[in-house]
């Protein structure tokens, strides 16, 4: 079972037959499938109205979907990037060192979007004691060329939430004191579908005013399958108009803000019928039973003794790490536990962390407690079985070879063996 990835492999039977029916519709095709664009455009809606952008009543929410959060970040990059342009021009100053500041722990799309619009990148290290940006950090790296700061609900690397807030507040600080007007991005791939349903009370969308833009995966927590993203803007005048195209060789006007743009229709179908499907109801308790089942797990993990628990309990994402790797790595037992069908990431962490190497579950909602129990429980037996080879090594290289015959080293390394079994009996963790 793939523990690694964030991305949806279950949906209901009847989402994929709506989603089969709309792969032969042209989704760019306006006039020819205008309900798909009412579809899309509800979609847009709602989002917005959750991330609680400020719509007037009947105003249009501004946003559009996206093949996944890449293609929403790097038109949220480029929006940004000419509303600092724009400024810039407008007052006399030079555009030609724009800037993006993030933490290290950030995803590899946003290091892409840099290169390819040619930004400089100012990247702030992590720590072993804290794996995100902080306000502190992103302050140091601001200045007038810096065209966004981005923040994440949610970091690939542990799951953590990143204090939107304190960075929001930061920048406002730091934009009336210089004059600037250097807005706040916020990454919610992964958080956007748990943060409204599971921490309702935190601030981190467009109820803080310099939040001017938010990218969500919804084939991440939005439960549909890959190939489905969103870029939204708090207001029209966030999203410059002239990135804004205009065709009308497909029957009528019609506008467009994406980097692709001929694609079938079947993840927004899929994506509107989750929402009318599940509603705010179900995805509440969707959410709350996975992270439900990821505290279980992570209970279950420390009661080990084996790891330390470095997730923060703010995502169904359990991130973990050894108390001890002087005899084996997470590395070992993630081979270990690929030979058992599971498929447990292990990685380094980002720069100012990289000597810290930690495990990834990822707790979707096909992942039971019951899957979590015997997951557990491989992990032991691959704990108890590179322990043994520890052992083994440990011996043959304790006894001289000159001075004893082969069966002699390997009764000796039988004897080894049965002193250490006792100490790698499991203790009742699930």
């Amino acid at each position: 079972m793939n523990l690694a990835s964030f991305v949806t492999t279950y949906m209901e039977p009847e989402a994929e037959d709506l989603m089969v029916e709309g792969l032969r519709k042209n989704y760019i095709d306006l006039d020819q499938y205008p309900q798909t664009a009412e579809i899309h455009n509800r979609c847009v809606t709602m989002l917005a109205n959750l991330y609680h952008a400020p719509l007037q009543p009947g105003q249009k929410a501004t946003g559009t979907g996206c093949i996944g959060s890449s293609e929403a970040i790097m038109l949220a990059g480029l929006a940004m990037k000419r509303r600092w342009k724009d400024r810039r021009i407008a007052a006399g100053l030079p555009y030609d060192k724009p800037n993006m500041v993030f933490g290290s722990n950030v995803q590899v799309c946003w290091h892409k979007m840099c290169k390819y619009f040619e930004i400089e990148i100012r990247e702030a290290d992590v720590s072993p004691d804290c794996l995100v940006l902080t306000a502190k950090r992103a302050r140091a790296l601001i200045d007038e060329n810096t065209i966004g700061v981005s923040a994440i609900l949610g970091s690939t690397f542990n799951g953590e939430y990143e204090d939107v807030k304190s960075i929001h507040d930061m920048l406002v600080e730091e934009n009336e004191r210089n004059g600037w007007n250097i807005p706040l991005h916020v990454d919610a791939a992964s958080g956007g579908f748990i943060a409204p349903f599971i921490s309702p009370e935190l601030e981190w969308d467009f109820r803080l005013p310099n939040v001017k833009s938010i990218n969500v995966s919804g084939h991440k927590f939005g439960l549909v399958y890959a190939g489905m993203g969103w870029a939204l803007w708090r207001e029209p005048e966030d999203l410059p108009d002239d990135l804004v195209f205009h065709v009308n060789y497909l029957g009528g006007d019609q506008s467009s803000f994406t980097l692709n743009f001929s694609k079938g229709a079947g993840n927004v179908v899929a994506q509107y019928y989750n929402m009318l499907r599940f509603g705010y109801e179900g995805y509440r308790r969707i959410m709350a039973a996975s992270m439900e089942n990821a505290e279980h797990l992570r209970e279950a993990l420390a009661a080990t003794g084996y790891f330390t628990i470095v997730d923060k309990q703010h995502m169904p994402l359990v991130a973990f790490a050894l108390i001890n790797s002087s005899r084996y790595t997470c590395f070992d037992i993630q081979d270990k536990l690929k030979a058992r069908g599971w498929i447990v990431p292990a990685y380094t962490c980002s720069s100012g962390a990289e000597s810290m190497v930690i495990m990834r579950v990822v707790v979707k909602q096909n992942f039971s407690s019951h899957m979590a129990n015997m997951l557990v429980q491989d992990i032991l037996k691959a704990i108890e079985t590179l322990e043994q080879q520890y052992i083994l090594v440990e011996t043959a290289i304790a006894t001289p070879k000159e001075k004893k015959h082969f069966k002699d080293v390997v009764l000796a390394i039988q004897a080894n063996l049965r002193r250490h079994q006792s100490g790698l009996t499991t203790r009742g963790v699930c």
